[in-house]
């Protein structure tokens, strides 16, 4: 039922305008910080009214964890696109991913520019635990393919991955200009020292390697229609 005094919406219409929102908060926390950045500033640069704004979303938090949201399916789209075949591939293309993506590496390294009160507040708010069960799951497939090693629990290969992902960020963000090293380096270097360090170390039969391509590609199918119905929770739709 339509409210009274309020003219019925095309939820079309009404997605490109939280889209064109989106756009516009994306921008101004990537130059200013989420802390300079007012929901006048966002509405003013996504030409709506301030009003429209919380038709979208009750609070400026609750409008950047939709930003996050849609900025990780973007990203999770992405690296599906890229069709990995292994973990190696995988690791790759996330670490790929994160290195470009101004707001995700923003998240990753916890970088108060960018984010503000949001590295105290909501650092880890945004944590999905349906995609980590989805990566162990993931994990648990290429043991039995023999991809990774036997010895150790799918949660604790999990842990190794991301630390060698956000160590490695952390430190080449740590180093002075003109001792960090290219991108397209940093990120052979991740996606070969996490294969090092969970990878059965030999290169699997032809059967198998089929099998870890389709499991990957599961993989990614699943997560992104994760990252799919939680920003599809935050727009309403």
């Amino acid at each position: 039922m339509v409210k009274a005094g309020r003219p019925p919406q095309d939820p079309a219409r009404q997605l490109e305008r939280a889209h064109r929102i989106l756009d516009a908060a994306a921008g101004l926390i990537e130059r200013w910080g989420y802390d300079k950045t007012t929901i006048d500033d966002v509405a003013r640069h996504a030409g709506v009214a301030k009003g429209t704004i919380y038709l979208h979303w009750r609070t400026r938090d609750e409008l950047f964890a939709a930003l996050l949201r849609r900025e990780r399916l973007s990203m999770l789209e992405e690296v599906r696109e890229q069709a990995p075949a292994t973990l190696r591939d995988l690791i790759g293309e996330l670490a790929a991913e994160l290195v470009r993506r101004p707001l995700m590496k923003a998240i990753a390294l916890g970088d108060s520019e960018v984010l503000g009160k949001l590295t105290r507040q909501k650092r880890h708010s945004e944590t999905t635990p349906e995609l980590g069960a989805a990566f162990e799951a993931y994990l648990a497939e290429l043991r039995e393919q023999g991809a990774v090693h036997a010895d150790r629990p799918a949660r604790e290969q999990l842990t190794v991955i991301g630390a060698v992902i956000y160590g490695f960020l952390f430190t080449r963000n740590n180093l002075p200009e003109t001792m960090r090293m290219p991108d397209d380096r940093l990120v052979e270097l991740i996606a070969e020292t996490a294969d090092l360090a969970v990878g059965a170390g030999s290169a699997p039969p032809a059967a198998a390697s089929h099998a870890i391509a389709r499991a990957t590609a599961r993989y990614l199918d699943t997560v992104v229609e994760i990252a799919r119905n939680k920003l599809a929770t935050s727009l309403g739709s």
